[in-house]
């Protein structure tokens, strides 16, 4: 029996009146998720500067939130939806958990409140295609129910082993799916890793040069990523159905070198963006997802020398195909997404 639907139903509405699923993911510059503690006034109160410097601002009702809270946080995310005008500025939620008390309020009220304004759930601890599979089918009746105009798509959270597991099922789950962002902290606890870092490397965690011709020398230690399978792991899946991977949280706001330096792995690796729990990390998200000027001057050149992307020419002593015009590609198209709502990088990057 197939687990998920077959092609003629994949974009069918699951509820009447629902709208219709995308085709294909709205373009959208999301180099940050920006995370913000709903139930707290004060932040609430400057969401309106806050949207203007971010590409997405996420009100979070799970982790962080004290159980005393969790109704105020989804209250005042509601309020702050109603009292702000967000622009081209994304606007998600990341709702409690599928097995605690809280989640179908969390998914009744804002749907049925401020459904025309949100734009993405992020869903945690999301173990296989079936919590997807839940939540399309609640918010197909809810957009129903309330008249909600555009599909409101659902960013999983890849923190348990299991759900790394299904990777690859949960990307093909839903049409409503939008990416997957990674969460080191659970997914450490999950796995049983000794580490109680939230992302980032681990000073332990490396490998020793060989010995030289001393035996008694030091040898160097190289410190390694521990999150770089899993990386590779969503990416291909996001990719391969045409979705977007996020690296998650870094944890440690004191150590800014780090943070970018991982955030610039992920970037590497594929991930369209990061979370950003701090404002000290805002712009160093911005910095490392947009891509460097001189790349993009570079990948520009290609893709004027190859107009229609066949054959080969020589650009520096470098030979230049098919293989690297879609490199170019992917570069000149993410440094157009970003000079259109960045005008400090729109000035870097000239003519594109």
């Amino acid at each position: 029996m197939a687990s998920t639907r077959t092609p003629a139903k994949h974009f069918a509405p699951l509820a009447i009146g629902a709208p219709e699923p995308f085709r294909t993911l709205p373009v959208n510059l999301e180099r940050m998720i920006h995370f913000v503690p709903p139930h707290n006034d004060k932040i609430r109160a400057k969401i309106k500067d806050l949207a203007a410097q971010v590409d997405v601002v996420l009100g979070n009702l799970e982790d962080a939130v004290p159980l005393d809270q969790k109704e105020n946080a989804r209250k005042g995310f509601i309020q702050m939806l109603r009292d702000n005008d967000f622009g081209a500025t994304g606007v998600w939620t990341r709702i409690n958990c599928l097995n605690s008390p809280w989640v179908l309020d969390d998914v009744t009220e804002i749907v049925s409140n401020v459904g025309n304004k949100l734009d993405v759930v992020m869903l945690p601890k999301v173990e296989g295609p079936w919590d997807i599979h839940y939540l399309d089918q609640l918010l197909a009746q809810l957009e129903a129910k309330h008249g909600v105009k555009k599909p409101i798509l659902i960013h999983a959270i890849l923190e348990t082993a299991e759900g790394v597991n299904n990777v690859e099922a949960i990307a093909a789950a839903s049409p409503r799916m939008h990416g997957m962002s990674l969460g080191p902290a659970d997914l450490a606890a999950s796995r049983g890793m000794k580490t109680t870092r939230v992302g980032g490397g681990h000073p332990d965690y490396g490998v020793l040069a060989d010995p030289g011709k001393d035996a008694a020398a030091a040898r160097t230690f190289y410190q390694q990523d521990l999150w770089h399978y899993t990386i590779g792991k969503m990416v291909d899946a996001c990719q391969a159905y045409g979705l977007k991977a996020f690296y998650g949280p870094f944890g440690d706001f004191s150590d800014l070198a780090a943070c970018e330096a991982q955030f610039r792995n992920a970037f590497l690796q594929g991930c369209l963006g990061a979370w950003t729990l701090h404002p000290s990390q805002i712009d160093i998200a911005k910095r490392v997802f947009s891509p460097d000027p001189a790349e993009v001057k570079f990948a520009k050149r290609i893709l004027d020398a190859m107009p229609d992307g066949t054959g080969a020419v020589m650009l520096d002593g470098k030979m230049q195909d098919d293989a690297t015009w879609k490199q170019a590609k992917v570069i000149v198209d993410l440094a157009k997404i970003v000079a259109s709502k960045d005008p400090e990088r729109a000035a870097l990057y000239g003519a594109l």
